[in-house]
């Protein structure tokens, strides 16, 4: 069932950042944490990433069919669609090992490098899997149909891959939290399996131990029933 539509309209740049700031600000919900007092939002997918499959869907769409491209999120995952082509006799696999630049629109990738919006030509796909692999998330699923071409990011926050994460410590800790918001420190480590060092009586913020290194969580803990 289709909860929400909207179309973005104006020129290719506009089109862009118009794009991703609706897409980060109504359609994915993102992970609140801090590193000391500095806060950071923890997207589905890397913001970069999804970025990059914007900008390469809309340097390779064909214009001349007037069909726009679609960008759909479920639950479980995001996916991009344009109707470009690939080149005669590519295949997946030459976008996804290094590869010489063939945009299907040389002038708005060259508008769009010289602009500043994108590193280098023909290195988006790389530059997709990286951002995820340095993230900590499964790179991109990318499908080439007569009709077009799909990226596809799994979603981190989804069932999915929490089930993929099994033994990461930060989807334990969100299931958790997810059930009751109202953990304290103590109560969540002990549902965790972990141990972590009580402080002050005061309300504090405490790292719980054993996190995975790329998802330090940091947890406001309240007076909560006489417990600190």
């Amino acid at each position: 069932m289709k909860l929400h539509h909207d179309e973005i309209h104006g020129d290719l740049f506009s089109q862009v950042d118009k794009t991703i700031d609706l897409l980060l600000t109504k359609y994915l919900k993102a992970l609140i944490s801090y590193e000391g007092i500095q806060r950071v939002e923890t997207y589905p997918a890397p913001e970069s990433a999804l970025r990059e499959a914007l900008l390469n869907a809309v340097a390779h769409k064909d214009y001349s069919s007037g069909v726009p491209i679609q960008i759909s999120v479920y639950e479980d995952k995001i996916m991009f669609w344009n109707n470009g082509r690939l080149p005669d006799d590519w295949t997946i696999k030459n976008l996804t090992s290094k590869h010489s630049s063939q945009p299907f629109n040389p002038d708005i990738a060259n508008a769009f490098f010289r602009a500043g919006m994108v590193e280098a030509w023909g290195r988006g796909i790389e530059k997709m899997q990286a951002d995820c692999k340095a993230d900590g998330v499964p790179e991109p699923s990318l499908r080439c149909e007569k009709t077009g071409l799909w990226v596809e990011f799994e979603n981190r926050m989804s069932g999915k891959m929490s089930g993929k994460m099994s033994g990461k410590m930060p989807m334990q800790i969100l299931a958790k939290l997810r059930l009751d918001p109202n953990l304290t420190i103590p109560e969540l480590a002990e549902r965790v399996g972990r141990s972590v060092e009580r402080g002050s009586d005061h309300t504090k913020i405490g790292i719980i131990n054993g996190l995975a290194k790329k998802y330090v969580l940091i947890v406001y803990v309240q007076e909560k029933s006489g417990k600190k």
